[in-house]
């Protein structure tokens, strides 16, 4: 079974792209999941890279922001390249859902949501999502 969760920081405001075709949309990221520590050590964290495709992508462009802290859930996917004759390989996690993992100050000075999930399989796309919300809050 290939399926990972994962609760972490944004390390950048997520920006949208799109295919080369124009076609559809994805979101590469990466979160910083913090690595348990003792008291008196310095914090340490794990950076890992996502990647979102289609509404999960227009999502998370959409609702989220550098440094939020946000839940995403997903599967292992491996890939590799050549560089200068040398192979390299890396993993990253494809997202099949989103969720905010903690309430924070937007900065409209609104609460943002805890816990709303964003489930690509539910067949919402963010178009729907606006229609849904009205006016771009959050109905929590």
């Amino acid at each position: 079974m290939n399926y990972t969760t994962l609760m972490g920081r944004l390390t950048a405001t997520p920006e949208l792209k799109h295919t080369q075709n124009g076609n559809i949309p994805y979101c590469k990221f990466s979160i910083a999941v913090d690595k348990p520590y003792k008291s008196g050590e310095d914090r340490k964290a794990d950076f890992i890279l996502v990647t979102a495709w289609r509404s999960t992508a227009e999502f998370l462009c959409k609702y989220f922001t550098k440094g939020q802290m946000i839940g995403v859930h997903g599967s292992l996917a491996t890939s590799s390249y050549e560089k200068d004759g040398q192979k390299h390989f890396k993993m990253e996690v494809q997202a099949d859902k989103l969720h905010f993992a903690g309430g924070s100050k937007s900065n409209s000075g609104t609460q943002t949501a805890e816990g709303a999930t964003f489930d690509d399989s539910s067949g919402l796309t963010a178009e729907d999502f606006d229609e849904i919300l009205g006016d771009g809050d959050m109905p929590f």
